[in-house]
């Protein structure tokens, strides 16, 4: 059988993957996708569609400055759904104040009365001390827009071969289950799933999967909710908030009053998908091979602390899903395990916000043409 070739090779088709595809086409070069599935099925449509770039902090903050760029230049030639709705961090307590206080020293972040939090929000005004609002972060419908994008990427000529499973990767060469394929450059953008295909590089980084319950619901709420909405629980994980001194004394309180909670590393956050639905989560849970089992108590926790924030109303759960991403001990893993061969990833929930800005980056220092 004759090799196909490309002068770059994708394997994945989620958002990092795709970002790669993205820079690669963009340059001027040949690009065939790889993926076992037929479409995107993964955390990049599992989540809560959010761009949160102001939350972050460092290297992650970077990426995701590059990403918010070319979430809107892919929004608009693919022709998906996309605000720049910035995001709201709701705060009930004098601790979380604190927190929002600091960190909005760095710019790039208004503090909010209850006033002014009411007006964007549909919450309870009873123990409301106000928030904060990021600004220029954005919110996607995570289950049209990887499929979007695909769909672009082909019409700008990039050979998407989906159903077709890789099973080993070597300097200029991919096996597949149709067939080798000659290549350049191998980009490995599998996500949780590096240790199907490179077991060693998996074990030598730490990766692992983490496993998120999440939910969707019909809310009966007064008035839309404006932007993505934070709380407590997700300052002490963002980068920008998480190492503040200030949020020593957070995450102390919330793990002391609600041990339950904290032992589902929960991150109470939400999102409103333009049919009006919420999307509710989510709590954590780290192994090799997580087991597919739900607690109940993360859902109940979910509606529990959705009761206790939004202005009276209702919630009928419409949809429950786990969703799995990589993990590991750093945010990002970037790693060469044979010439020509570079095997990228998000190792932490933060993929959405960074994929595209981690692909364009690490190619850009791999290929030599300049994007268009």
């Amino acid at each position: 059988m004759n090799a196909a070739r490309a002068d770059v090779v994708v394997v994945g088709s989620g958002i990092v993957g795709l970002g790669a595809a993205y820079a690669a086409v963009r340059r001027g070069l040949s690009v065939i996708v790889v993926d076992r599935t037929d479409a995107p099925v993964g955390a990049t449509v599992r989540n809560f569609g959010h761009i949160c770039v102001g939350a972050q902090a460092g290297e992650a903050r970077r990426y995701g400055e590059i990403s918010r760029d070319l979430w809107q230049r892919l929004a608009t030639d693919a022709g998906f759904w996309l605000r720049e709705s910035g995001t709201l961090v709701a705060a009930r307590h004098v601790d979380e104040v604190a927190v929002l206080e600091t960190a909005a020293r760095d710019g790039g972040m208004q503090m909010l009365s209850p006033y002014a939090m009411l007006q964007r929000a549909p919450l309870r005004a009873e123990g409301l001390l106000g928030g904060a609002l990021i600004e220029g972060d954005l919110q996607a419908n995570p289950r049209e827009a990887a499929g979007a994008i695909a769909a672009h990427l082909a019409s700008a000529g990039v050979d998407f071969r989906f159903r077709t499973a890789v099973t080993s990767v070597d300097t200029g060469r991919v096996q597949t289950t149709r067939g080798p394929i000659e290549a350049g450059q191998i980009v490995v953008a599998v996500g949780h799933d590096l240790d199907q295909l490179l077991p060693d590089l998996a074990e030598r980084g730490g990766v692992v999967r983490c496993a998120l319950d999440m939910m969707r619901v019909a809310a009966d709420l007064p008035t839309p909710l404006s932007a993505p909405l934070l709380t407590g629980w997700s300052l002490v994980r963002y980068g920008r908030f998480a190492d503040l001194p200030e949020t020593a004394a957070l995450r102390a309180r919330l793990h002391g009053e609600r041990p339950d909670h904290a032992a589902l590393d929960l991150n109470q956050m939400y999102t409103q998908l333009p049919d009006g639905s919420l999307i509710l989560g989510d709590s954590h849970a780290k192994a090799i091979q997580p087991p597919p089992f739900q607690p109940e108590a993360a859902f109940d926790a979910f509606l529990e602390e959705a009761g206790a924030l939004f202005a009276p109303g209702g919630f009928r759960v419409l949809e429950r899903w786990q969703g799995v991403y990589a993990s590991g001990p750093s945010e990002f893993l970037i790693e060469t395990p044979a010439d020509g061969v570079l095997a990228i990833a998000a190792t932490t929930g933060i993929g959405m916000t960074c994929g595209l800005g981690l692909a364009e980056s690490t190619l850009s220092h791999h290929l030599q043409e300049a994007p268009a």
